[in-house]
């Protein structure tokens, strides 16, 4: 029996490749002859630079960047054997980096964000692929493009300062990106986004995301405005059509910044980590594939890491068990999205802290009862036989 076991990190317990292993480990009490092979998943978002180069034998790199308020912060990206580069925005421009009483939007930029695309250039990356989930940001990626060599001048042809945020936007008068073009040369852009909003508007950026980030009603007018202004200066200097484009509102617009500055691609961010692990390639002969995260419900199958899974795996016949911390009320309907099996970590009652607590444990525990159900399995198909 072949055996393939993709999970997702269980978030603030155990990643992807801890949750794997403690799955393994259960099935190997039952399954002893079994052909397990772990591949570790991620969304793109938190927990995809592990994910990615445990399952390709990348590398992690850590630089000291700037964080969302300038503070210097200790940020990792990952480099591939097939020379990509595998960054977070988070890790640099999150918005866990910014205490709750001091998240304002109008004052955070994506500025480290463009240090790490910068530091894995320097380092010979030809593909930077990177998720832009969780930032802290609404400056329209204009810090990002600052790092990367782009020059942004007031009305009166001044050099803008250096980390520019939400609240800056509105003194740009015009961009030039002739040093942001030398230092990203010919290197392609994938971006892991999952976000289909417009830069501006009612749908766009600074609406939806802004007051999560510590933007006020009034604030939230402003970034919008501010945006909506830089847009326009975005369209004129790359000459694409940028501001409604979908995604373009992504990670407080820096989705627009990437596309437009950076000829960035977007794709759903499950989608893109498959095939970076080479999911297909493992699947390939797979009598099961298990998969999970921490909560499994309705959501689950739409745009997470199990939902990647569970589609390549319909797509090439082969059943898909997940497994989560826990299942709501709403799981089962899971099962008409691709998964055939659901198994919880927690087999009793318990607090969450005790369950995050002793999650490999519990994950141990469910893998084995997985074993036992499908060696269940064996003896009815042999009896029918």
């Amino acid at each position: 029996m072949k055996i393939v076991i993709a999970p997702d990190s269980f978030k603030e317990s155990l990643g992807a490749a801890q949750v794997a292993r403690a799955i393994e480990k259960g099935l190997r009490r039952v399954l002893r002859e079994a052909q397990i092979t772990r591949v570790p998943m991620a969304d793109g978002g938190e927990g995809t630079v592990e994910a990615v180069t445990a399952a390709t034998g990348g590398r992690r790199v850590r630089r000291v960047v700037a964080g969302p308020l300038g503070q210097p912060v200790r940020a990792m990206f990952g480099l591939l054997p097939d020379g990509s580069a595998i960054i977070e925005m988070a890790a640099a421009s999150g918005l866990p980096l910014v205490a709750p009483a001091q998240r304002n939007p109008l004052k955070t930029t994506s500025f480290g964000t463009g240090q790490l695309i910068r530091a894995a250039l320097a380092l010979g990356a030809k593909r930077i692929v990177i998720g832009i989930g969780g930032s802290a940001t609404n400056d329209g990626g204009a810090g990002m493009a600052q790092a990367l060599g782009a020059v942004f001048r007031d009305s009166r042809g001044r050099v803008l300062k250096q980390g520019l945020a939400g609240g800056d936007l509105g003194a740009i008068a015009s961009i030039e990106l002739e040093g942001l073009v030398s230092t990203l040369g010919s290197a392609e852009m994938l971006v892991a986004c999952d976000v289909r909003n417009p830069l501006c508007g009612p749908q766009g950026a600074s609406a939806v995301f802004g007051p999560q980030k510590g933007a006020s009603p009034a604030q939230v007018r402003v970034l919008d405005q501010h945006l909506r202004h830089f847009g326009q200066l975005l369209e004129r200097a790359t000459g694409q059509r940028i501001v409604k484009r979908p995604g373009a509102g992504a990670a407080g617009g820096l989705g627009a910044a990437l596309m437009g500055f950076c000829q960035g691609r977007l794709m759903p961010g499950a989608v893109l980590v498959t095939e970076l692990v080479g999911l297909a390639a493992h699947l390939r002969g797979a009598d099961l594939v298990i998969t999970g995260e921490g909560r499994i419900d309705f959501q689950t199958a739409f745009g997470k890491a199990p939902a990647g899974v569970a589609t390549l795996a319909r797509s090439m016949n082969v059943p898909v068990i997940a497994v989560g911390g826990g299942l709501s009320d709403d799981a089962h309907l899971a099962f008409r999205h691709g998964f055939d099996a659901l198994e919880a970590a927690v087999a009793r009652p318990m607090e969450l802290a005790d369950a995050m607590r002793d999650a490999r444990v519990n994950l141990e525990r469910a893998g084995e009862r997985i074993g036992h159900w499908l060696l269940l399995g064996q003896r009815l198909s042999h009896r029918q036989s």
